[in-house]
């Protein structure tokens, strides 16, 4: 009999709208890769604000299963077997990603389309706290470490990935200001601020692509897997759902939206989602520079792709405060998204008028 597995942090009990049927995805895993003779004990993320993420435990295998929420989605948003074929197609060129397992688009299965993963074993840097315990010395290399992989990542070739056609070429950054604008109007709400002084400050500051590459589009700490026997190695990038091919600085861009510094104010501070301020950790303004040092990017145009990045998580929080407001969802961790929305704006606005 198999030793007992210690838990996985961050897995807990499945919310009953999140359920399904756990022998029906069994029977069918099962016709895709071997298993032990026993049902997984299922499990369920709660970190998660958009595509739903279960833990599968069987005896001596952890497995992933990553699905879409419920509610209206955005269009293009929410591909299952998008999300599998990058990942699949970037492991033999960008070691960090996870091994592809299966991919399921027959919707009888569990109600939507899915894909199963292997887990990458390590700790996941949480809201509150790295997880692990090293010095603040170590704290800002483990930053650097961080930003290396994303540099590592925007070198990859697209066409030696088999990934040339994942996105739509030049015009990214002119579609990202247009796209991310239409979402943001078609999700607006009552009680948040129209954002139009913001969107026609993106629309007449925009510059044109700097170059096309493969980028992340969430890349953050609390979506990086540290190496169980060592805090400074990271082993593994999660979370490909929004994957494309596109101008690398607005990826900073978006990554950089999500850092909250030590010196910011509460109120940032608060609605912080990794621990990106943790004692020692580089700021902002370090990873930028280490960034352009590394990648031979010039970012003296930087307060557009900050601007950007800001609003498009305002976006992203809107559009996830929209299924709650409408009760397409009931999670009641949304209840209160529509706090910081208007917090960016306001942000956004300050950058403007530097």
């Amino acid at each position: 009999m198999p030793p007992e597995q210690p838990p996985v942090e961050g897995a807990r009990p499945v919310r009953d709208e999140d359920a399904f049927d756990v022998g029906t995805v069994d029977s069918w895993l099962r016709q895709q890769t071997s298993l032990p003779d026993a049902l997984p004990e299922v499990q369920q993320f709660s970190g998660g604000a958009s595509n739903l993420t279960y833990l599968l435990r069987y005896p001596d295998r952890d497995l992933i299963l990553r699905r879409p929420p419920a509610g209206t989605k955005a269009k293009g948003a929410h591909d299952m077997g998008r999300e599998f074929r990058i990942q699949q197609q970037l492991a033999p060129v960008f070691p960090y990603v996870p091994r592809m397992v299966a991919h399921c688009n027959d919707t009888e299965v569990i109600g939507s389309e899915f894909y199963v993963m292997e887990r990458v074993a390590g700790t996941i840097p949480r809201k509150a706290e790295l997880g692990v315990e090293i010095t603040p010395g170590k704290t800002k290399l483990l930053g650097y470490k961080l930003i290396d992989t994303l540099v590592d990542l925007h070198q990859v070739d697209p066409a030696a990935a088999g990934l040339s056609d994942l996105g739509k070429g030049e015009g990214y950054v002119e579609r990202q200001v247009s796209g991310w604008s239409g979402r943001y109007r078609k999700a607006k709400t009552w009680n948040v601020p129209s954002f139009e002084k913001v969107m026609a400050w993106l629309e007449a500051n925009r510059p044109d692509d700097v170059r096309i590459c493969v980028i992340h589009n969430d890349f953050r700490l609390d979506n990086v897997v540290l190496a169980p026997d060592d805090p400074l190695k990271i082993v593994g990038v999660l979370d490909w759902e929004l994957a494309t091919l596109g101008d690398p600085l607005m990826d900073l861009g978006s990554a950089m939206a999500y850092w909250v510094q030590a010196d910011d104010d509460w109120a940032f501070r608060w609605f912080r989602m990794q621990p990106s301020d943790a004692p020692g950790m580089i700021s902002r303004d370090e990873i930028v520079r280490y960034y352009c040092e590394k990648s031979g990017l010039d970012a003296s145009n930087w307060a557009f792709y900050e601007v950007f990045g800001l609003f498009r998580l305002a976006v992203i929080a809107q559009q996830i405060y929209y299924r709650y407001h409408h009760k397409q969802t009931r999670n009641p961790r949304f209840k209160n998204l529509w706090l910081p929305v208007n917090l960016l704006e306001r942000r956004c606005r300050r950058i403007m008028s530097r």
